[in-house]
């Protein structure tokens, strides 16, 4: 038996033949279905709005925009009737006045019978008059007369509502074709995400493009991640809305998008995927829906592209290909590579358990000293820490006295600052050790003069004090202070101090 890999799309598949050649063993596993997406790839938003109820008369108070979203050919459709309906109701109302008159049987070419319109018999000749008028054409043939008022009334009123028709329709039709929803189509999306290591970060990227010489003016992008959750209350959430940031605080948000760009998250303790790993994306559902918006620089109105990205289409271990290359005085942008990837070296593991295996990794395990309690403070912790030095310093009959009575923790801390400076004098030459036990100086500055003196040779800092002094410091034996002068002993303190 032998093992053969066979591509099927972007379904692969494990086929076992046998060596004899007799034909397939295994049948071929059935195909993924599909996932439901909320907006599709190319920005349309899968949401249908169902049982409004009387809610419906709102579309009508808003008439002008109800007409605007419409599709093309329901456009098309109400305005070829609303121009038919009202030149049909015009012509037959110059008709019935034509009726009402008598024109429609008299001549009207005789001296002693004036008609309301010349020329008019019948309701095509009415239909053709009314035309004539609306659309100015006026061939001179059928005109209004000077002994009809109700036509000079209807004249108005025709004149009135032609320019209302002609103002609704044509601006709605106008506003239609002006608007930039064809100029998100030369707007790119990556077909795929991606996730790898950039700057040392698990970062989640994708790419954007602007197939236009013209530029989109102050361009800003947002990210939304929708996934269904619970709340610890028990109420769930469909579609819960997520911001993912890629780059509000830093200002990277704001595009200059004139060549492609590849836009950046961040997965951090603040981000949703915070806990996302490459074997929990394989169980994970969700849509991280994109939106790019910008000003069309040739017509000044906003226009809004949209994409998403389900789990199946983010590629953990990627990346992009460059698509920008120089060439003899200006960069070239090939868009042939504009989808493509490749793989990179990426931990499977989420940022958590990143941070987990580092934190275990480490030397340093003072930290879990102080996270055994959760009621502990930073102040606690410390002063855990310094008691733990402190004791461990301690001589040893100060440490079972500790031990056994419980010394307060400022004697304990007393005591071993006195061993600490025991300890230190004693690593010192003998002469700085006399010196040290002069009066007036300080352990702290003493230490950091020790720490000097240790880099230099000792006859330096002997010839630094006073002539008596010095005789007194090469002396050796006895206290320093029962044998100077009350003046030498101001002198030595003022010095040191």
């Amino acid at each position: 038996m032998s093992a053969l890999r066979k591509k099927f799309g972007d379904d692969y598949q494990v086929v076992t033949t046998s060596s004899s050649g007799s034909g397939f063993n295994q049948p071929p596993p059935e195909k993924k279905r599909k996932r439901q997406r909320f907006v599709d790839k190319n920005g349309r938003c899968n949401v249908q709005h169902g049982n409004l109820g009387g809610e419906t008369s709102r579309y009508l108070s808003d008439l002008f925009t109800t007409l605007v979203d419409l599709k093309w050919r329901w456009n098309l459709f109400i305005f070829i009737l609303t121009y038919t309906v009202a030149w049909l109701f015009m012509a037959s109302m110059w008709w019935f006045i034509a009726f009402l008159r008598g024109d429609l049987n008299r001549n009207h070419h005789t001296d002693k019978y004036t008609p309301c319109v010349a020329n008019v018999y019948n309701f095509p000749s009415a239909f053709l008059f009314f035309i004539e008028t609306e659309a100015t054409i006026g061939y001179g043939y059928r005109y209004i007369t000077d002994k009809c008022p109700e036509g000079i009334i209807l004249f108005l009123f025709q004149s009135i509502l032609g320019s209302i028709v002609d103002a609704f329709l044509i601006g709605c039709m106008f506003i239609k074709m002006s608007q930039p929803k064809k100029r998100a189509e030369t707007l790119m999306f990556s077909e795929h995400a991606a996730i790898s290591m950039r700057d040392g970060k698990l970062t989640l990227m994708f790419r954007v493009g602007n197939l236009r010489n013209s530029h989109m003016v102050s361009a800003q992008i947002r990210c939304k991640l929708l996934k269904s959750r619970q709340t610890p209350e028990g109420e769930f959430l469909p579609l819960d809305q997520l911001e993912l940031d890629v780059g509000f605080s830093t200002g990277a948000d704001q595009l200059f998008l004139v060549s492609p760009l590849t836009i950046c998250h961040v997965i951090d303790t603040k981000s949703p995927f915070y806990e996302l790993s490459q074997r929990s994306m394989q169980t994970e559902q969700f849509e991280i829906v994109v939106i790019l918006e910008g000003i069309v620089e040739t017509t000044g109105m906003t226009c809004q592209a949209r994409t998403s990205y389900t789990e199946d289409e983010v590629l953990w271990g990627h990346r992009f290909f460059p698509v920008i290359s120089l060439e003899e005085g200006f960069f070239k942008v090939d868009y042939s590579q504009f989808h493509a990837t490749f793989e990179v070296p990426t931990p499977p593991y989420s940022v958590k358990e990143q941070e987990e295996a580092l934190l275990l990794s480490s030397p340093l395990m003072a930290p879990s000293l102080c996270n055994s309690g959760e009621k502990n403070s930073s102040l606690d912790c410390l002063e855990t820490l310094e008691d733990n030095d402190s004791t461990t310093k301690l001589p040893t009959k100060l440490q079972k006295m500790a031990g056994r009575d419980g010394l307060p923790k400022k004697l304990l801390r007393m005591s071993s600052t006195t061993s600490e400076m025991t300890y230190s004098f004693g690593d010192l030459p003998m002469k700085l050790q006399r010196i040290s036990s002069v009066p007036g100086v300080s352990d702290d500055r003493l230490g950091g003069k020790a720490s000097k003196i240790n880099t230099e040779p000792m006859s330096k800092s002997v010839a630094d004090l006073p002539p008596k002094l010095q005789r007194l410091a090469g002396g050796g034996g006895g206290r320093m202070d029962g044998h100077l002068p009350p003046k030498l002993r101001k002198m030595n303190s003022d010095r040191f101090t």
